[in-house]
């Protein structure tokens, strides 16, 4: 450990509670974390355990490049802290904030402390200066890469919930599609309905492309994929829900479904119906209303 490591980890631990009570003053009155979404007690304590880490770093490594080992904890820290800011809506100008307001009181520490040597004060605050800021930068990172993470569990749970298998009979099952098909969504509709498939022993699968904007020749053969999995599981398809629009579009690009599509989804499970054996019937007298209401009538 050289002389100016031992003197920076010295000072970090000397002066540890005025540089705690100094950087949460000034986190507190930015915009961010003044808004009462971090209590002050948790704000305390993470500056306490990041100032600490820091310390602890330097003490073993100075003031060199974070991705050491010796930084291993800082960093662990700050991803921590960074997730836990994305998550409560922070910006990530504000979550990079928590580490660029420690410079404050650091800088003027090393200012009282090398007083009588301007020179050697300069030098590190510059270091200091060109360590912190690497720090902030890998809590944006961090901070990004949490963001992304949400969004993308956020996307498959929306596709998941955007491709609901319905059952509406016996061995029937009704697959309504909303929104555009692409890749991805067909993985997930192919998935659900298998399994569907697989759970409810299903013999015909009613796919509904009433929400499906355009029908293209991508569209159509993520469809015929669809299709061709659930008949090699057993069950034939039923396309329902082209509209007059869709239909010439598909006629006009030369993409042919191979299989029975009707205009609604009513003609479909009518049609379904009718390939299990079963039909629906009206009944000759309409039960209006039950026998309670009746008798209370």
């Amino acid at each position: 450990m050289s002389d100016e490591t031992a003197r920076m980890s010295e000072w970090l631990e000397t002066h540890e509670t005025e540089i705690i009570a100094a950087w949460t003053k000034k986190l507190k009155e930015s915009s961010g974390h003044g808004s009462g979404r971090v209590h002050d007690a948790e704000l305390n304590g993470q500056c306490r355990s990041v100032l600490a880490a820091l310390r602890s770093a330097i003490a073993r490594d100075g003031l060199n490049d974070i991705d050491g080992e010796a930084y291993a904890p800082v960093r662990d820290l700050l991803s921590d802290m960074s997730q836990s800011r994305a998550l409560q809506g922070f910006s990530p100008s504000e979550t990079a904030t928590f580490v660029f307001l420690l410079k404050e009181p650091l800088f003027a520490l090393i200012q009282k402390e090398l007083a009588s040597d301007p020179a050697a004060a300069l030098t590190e605050i510059w270091r200091l200066s060109a360590l912190l800021d690497k720090l902030g930068l890998f809590t944006t990172e961090s901070y990004q890469r949490s963001r992304e993470e949400v969004i993308v569990r956020q996307q498959q749970e929306i596709a998941e919930l955007s491709t609901p298998v319905v059952k509406l009979w016996e061995g029937v099952l009704a697959l309504p599609l909303i929104g555009i098909l692409d890749s991805t969504r067909t993985q997930v509709v192919m998935e659900n309905l298998l399994q569907a498939i697989v759970d409810q022993g299903a013999d015909i699968a009613i796919i509904d492309i009433t929400g499906v904007p355009t029908v293209d020749t991508l569209v159509a053969q993520h469809l015929l994929k669809t299709i061709a999995a659930a008949r090699l599981m057993g069950a034939d398809c039923i396309i329902s829900g082209i509209r007059p629009q869709i239909a010439q579009t598909m006629v006009h690009l030369g993409v042919e479904l191979s299989v029975v599509s009707k205009a609604s989804l009513a003609d479909a499970f009518a049609l379904a119906l009718r390939r299990t054996g079963r039909t629906v019937t009206a009944l000759k007298t309409p039960v209006l209303q039950s026998p309670v209401l009746q008798s209370l009538g």
